[in-house]
């Protein structure tokens, strides 16, 4: 097969709408930043019925007067149908499969649903490969503080705490990594599992960090998709990628275990303030669930976190609505307990995981209503004091896991 220096990757599913400009973006600014490189736009689809691939296909490489410097090699296009479980996993597998068959030097992925993707993202999510030797790039964004409940209440601060890097957007979705990290990534046997479906995100900066890659991150401005209300839309979504937090969990012990601090993550980008659109959320739909998930799985609750915890969540549901409020250091006795119940096997994933998801929507209208009347910088604070939680409480998880 023909030699690519870069290959960008864009999973999609159902993106019509939007996978146009991204790849008008993707194309400019390979055109732009990597001019002398040979450069081919993998579309991975997962069977869109929609017309994504038709639309990938049809999209002419628009450059603007600004990019009339065009790339030695014109960028190519490969829209690959993906058979196996329905996913993004899956559609990543594809992408690394023509990386390493294409001997590409740099690769990177970016989201199909984006609509705020500029030229620049190629620069920097590339560049760190290219020009500094680094093998994984995670992104940063400014996005709403309503927006990424999954990573803010419980992926960020507990893969910080475990492995102690501070990647703020461990599942965000645009990533770089170099050729090595590609093959890497091909090579391991997850294809099967629910990597292939919603855990790829957390999966691929776990193994980074864990297998001693060369990481950064770089910040990449505003992260503008379709956002998703996280009381009606992220439901299987969390329990897919937590199962894969787990199960990286149980496989990484005897290196998460002996780490202490954190560690200091090289960030490239320039960090600017950018307009955000809201996120529409239904905090009493939440409640609602929250409530009724507490007296019906009673038996489930206390197996997973003993009377005393219990007793404090059960307390919460006579809350008003208005004064509800989830303390940080019951959440993260919370997650690390269902860390431990998930190791011990004391029941099926399935029931377990199902009855972590009206807590995690407690805890998010919680977040949600302290959250109100302070801007991003204040958000961000309160997840700093989340985060700094569960590193105190890291000793917890270790001394229940033998």
């Amino acid at each position: 097969m023909e030699k690519v220096d870069i290959i960008i990757g864009i999973a999609s599913y159902n993106n019509a709408k939007t996978i146009g400009h991204v790849v008008r973006a993707v194309d400019a600014g390979v055109a732009k930043y990597f001019p002398d490189k040979k450069a081919v736009v993998v579309n991975s689809d997962g069977g869109s019925t929609d017309g994504t691939p038709e639309v990938v296909r049809n999209t002419a490489f628009d450059h603007s007067a600004i990019f009339l410097s065009h790339p030695v090699y014109p960028a190519h296009r490969i829209s690959i149908p993906y058979n196996g479980i329905p996913g993004k996993g899956s559609a990543f597998r594809a992408i690394f499969e023509r990386a390493v068959e294409m001997g590409a030097e740099a690769c990177c992925v970016v989201d199909a649903d984006l609509r705020s993707i500029t030229p620049e993202w190629m620069e920097l999510l590339l560049s760190p490969v290219i020009k500094r030797g680094f093998d994984f790039v995670a992104p940063l964004y400014n996005r709403h503080k309503y927006d990424g409940t999954i990573t803010n209440s419980i992926v960020y601060p507990m893969t910080r705490a475990l492995y102690g890097h501070s990647i703020r957007q461990p599942i965000g979705g645009d990533f770089g990594f170099s050729g090595p990290m590609a093959e890497f990534y091909l090579k391991q046997d997850v294809w099967e599992t629910h990597v292939a479906r919603f855990g790829i995100d957390i999966w691929m900066t776990t193994e980074a960090i864990a297998n001693n890659f060369k990481v950064c991150q770089t910040f990449l401005g505003a992260k503008i998709h379709d956002p998703k209300d996280p009381g009606a839309d992220l439901a299987d979504m969390l329990l897919q990628v937590i199962v894969s937090l787990f199960n990286l969990t149980e496989k990484h012990f005897e290196i998460w275990k002996n780490i202490r601090g954190l560690r200091d993550i090289p960030t490239f980008g320039f960090r600017y303030h950018v307009g955000l659109e809201p996120v529409r959320v239904n905090v009493e739909r939440m409640l609602d669930i929250f409530r009724t998930g507490v007296k019906d799985l009673k038996p489930i609750l206390i197996e997973i976190l003993g009377p005393g915890d219990f007793g404090e969540i059960d307390a919460l549901i006579g809350h008003p609505d208005k004064d509800f409020r989830f303390p940080i250091g019951l959440w993260v006795r919370v997650i690390y307990d269902y860390a431990l119940t998930y190791h011990r096997k004391k029941m099926s994933s399935e029931h377990l995981l199902k009855s972590l998801v009206p807590l995690y929507l407690g805890k998010t209208a919680s977040f949600i209503m302290e959250a109100a009347d302070i801007d991003h910088d204040g958000a961000e604070a309160e997840i700093e004091k989340l985060c700094r939680e569960f590193e105190e409480r890291k000793d917890y998880l270790i001394n229940n896991w033998i």
